[in-house]
């Protein structure tokens, strides 16, 4: 097998390189995402970012399947995620419907992405001094604060309304889905959710149609799966404030 020599001079075997290989992957799914936005292919950049999206979930779970977590993985996977779904989403919502409201336009879009590096940063910390619980994040994670920042796209491409008639909306977005992402209030994380036995069989069931529906009708899905998970956000919301 390969090897190649990290700086301690250790062997590092190839297979312990995969779940950095597939956040490079991801980082390039980001980048490139960023090229198509500014030709106005807003559908072949919706779609780089979420597969960019759906890889950052894997390269984790194959660190931990092959026991190949490392420092520097985490921070590259930190970095890729701040590109992906802090920079691209930022610039894509700017080209697509932010241009012509002056500088706000520019402030939303900045707003925006440095909102997702603090959000970052945070659970960065909260991770190295296992603060954090594992059943929710706090406030919206980097993942989903891009696929709710790509919502007045999405909207479009689905065929619903073109907010580029009314941009001030989309700033306001743009400032409101920043917001979320620093948020302090807890959102439900999917890796804690449990599923009986007796109910598995529905859940597959629903796989398979979520899954032919993003292969068919990819916009109308992101469309109602922004609206369930808006959803999801006001009743955590809603019941962390009477807990409190």
């Amino acid at each position: 097998m390969a090897e190649e020599r990290g700086e301690t001079g250790r062997a590092i075997g190839v297979i312990a390189l995969i779940p950095n290989l597939v956040t490079i992957l991801g980082l390039c799914f980001g980048l490139t995402a960023i090229r198509f936005a500014v030709d106005d292919r807003y559908d072949i950049a919706a779609s780089l970012l979420i597969m960019a999206a759906l890889i950052d979930g894997i390269d984790g779970l194959l660190a931990r399947k092959l026991n190949a977590a490392s420092p520097f993985g985490a921070e590259l996977d930190s970095l890729s995620d701040f590109v992906c779904f802090g920079v691209a989403p930022a610039l894509m919502v700017y080209h697509f419907g932010l241009k012509d409201v002056l500088n706000l336009g520019w402030i939303a879009a900045l707003t925006f992405a440095i909102c997702c590096c603090l959000r970052l940063a945070r659970f960065n910390v909260a991770t190295k001094g296992e603060t954090k619980d594992s059943r929710f994040f706090t406030g919206v994670p980097a993942p989903a604060g891009a696929m709710l920042g790509l919502f007045p796209v999405t909207l479009y491409l689905a065929g619903f309304v073109d907010l580029r008639d009314w941009q001030w909306i989309v700033a306001i977005w743009m400032f409101a889905v920043g917001g979320l992402m620093i948020a302090r209030f807890p959102t439900i994380s999917l890796k804690a959710m449990r599923v009986s036995r007796e109910n598995a069989i529905y859940v597959l069931l629903g796989a398979a149609v979520v899954i032919g529906l993003m292969l068919t009708r990819i916009w109308l899905f992101h469309v109602c799966a922004t609206v369930l998970y808006l959803a999801l956000l006001a009743w955590g919301f809603l019941r962390h404030r009477r807990a409190a």
